[in-house]
């Protein structure tokens, strides 16, 4: 492939994508249409994509990580973690969200993470210790993902052409990093979470799942961006969700969701479904 014709490829990607999104509409893989879809070349659709969201308004808010949870790679057939763009229009605050309208996704699913909020750019060379000074706060939230095609069926790279399966972002109440930081860099890979759906256990999991401690699905992101030259690095401003604490699970209206956590210091959260 030229640059000619791969650039005119992500172009068409780019808008069928905004298009399904606008719409919540399910399209067909774009892996399986003839001559396929790379993962070099979804990861060329990223920036159009960012443009598309600027275009019509959105500020980017950050980056959410896909597949940290490495019990989902079989399942969706990937083999490494992914990541896509957050906004100004998917990026909520929990103590203001009071339902979220399953309307608005496409077969959305829910997903308990960790969320970062960074306060300088960090560097692939860096220590656990460093990357975690990286960061100005932490949180316990949802991440809402959509698949796009129909039936969660597709490969890493319609993943990445997706914009990551990205649907909203969000944030509970923010805990600064400082003075414990060497606490939560322990509790960060051995706590525990239980996700219930109205009042009934569906899914345990915990900080392990995330690539053995969410600050290590951080490290992955700044190495994988460290390698692209077709996106930008983090900034120092960003807001990262680590990747899903627990297997991804189906909602519909009328349910509640809840997260209990055992062994660091964060508060139980709820997301109602409307």
């Amino acid at each position: 492939m030229t640059v000619l014709t791969e650039a005119l490829d992500a172009k068409a990607v780019a808008d069928e994508v905004m298009a399904a999104f606008t719409g919540h509409d399910q399209i067909p893989t774009f892996s399986s249409r003839p001559g396929g879809l790379t993962l070099r070349q979804a990861y060329c659709v990223t920036p159009l994509l960012r443009a598309a969201f600027e275009g019509r308004g959105e500020g980017v808010t950050g980056r959410k990580i896909g597949f940290t949870n490495r019990e989902m790679w079989k399942v969706h057939g990937v083999q490494a973690p992914i990541w896509g763009y957050t906004t100004t229009q998917t990026t909520r605050e929990l103590a203001y969200t009071r339902a979220v309208r399953v309307k608005d996704f496409a077969e959305p699913r829910i997903e308990p993470e960790i969320m970062f909020g960074m306060k300088a750019a960090p560097k692939p060379s860096m220590s656990d210790a460093a990357l975690l000074d990286c960061v100005q706060w932490l949180s316990l939230g949802y991440e809402i993902v959509q698949s796009i095609f129909p039936g969660w069926k597709f490969t890493a790279s319609d993943t990445v052409a997706a914009n990551g399966l990205h649907g909203a972002l969000v944030i509970g109440t923010r805990h600064p990093i400082e003075p414990r930081a060497k606490e939560w860099l322990r509790e960060l890979a051995i706590f525990q979470v239980e996700l219930y759906c109205d009042g009934r256990l569906s899914q345990r999991g915990g900080g392990a799942l995330v690539l053995d401690s969410p600050i290590l699905a951080l490290r992955h992101l700044v190495e994988l961006l460290a390698n692209d030259p077709d996106n930008p690095p983090l900034s120092g401003a960003e807001i990262i969700s680590t990747g899903t604490l627990t297997l991804a699970m189906p909602v519909h209206a009328g349910e509640s969701w809840t997260t209990k956590v055992s062994g660091i210091p964060l508060e139980d959260i709820t997301l109602a479904f409307e």
